[in-house]
């Protein structure tokens, strides 16, 4: 086995949050900088918390309205919409 090739590992590592919290790890690191930890992750914190910061639902939710729109007006074409209002035209009759 080769020597000197590992990184070296420290006990105690200072890892802080994007929300303030800091603990100490292990880790071949010097620094560890986390988003999410447990003191405000919703799993531990029972909270329910979106983390949509680009807007990636509302632009997934405009695109599902627009194809349901061209499903429609794919659906119904002119001959169909010529026929129906021909056929209710007779009814009043």
């Amino acid at each position: 086995m080769k020597k000197k090739i590992h990184p070296k590992y420290n006990s105690e590592v200072e890892a802080k949050c994007a929300c303030g919290s800091t603990f100490k790890v292990g880790s071949t690191a010097e620094v560890i900088n986390v988003e999410i930890c447990s003191k405000c992750h919703p799993f531990y914190t029972g909270k329910e918390k979106l983390v949509d910061s680009t807007g990636r639902v509302d632009r997934f939710k405009k695109r599902m309205e627009k194809s349901q729109e061209l499903k429609v007006k794919k659906t119904k074409s002119p001959e169909k919409e010529a026929s129906e209002t021909i056929e209710k035209a007779e009814t009043k009759k």
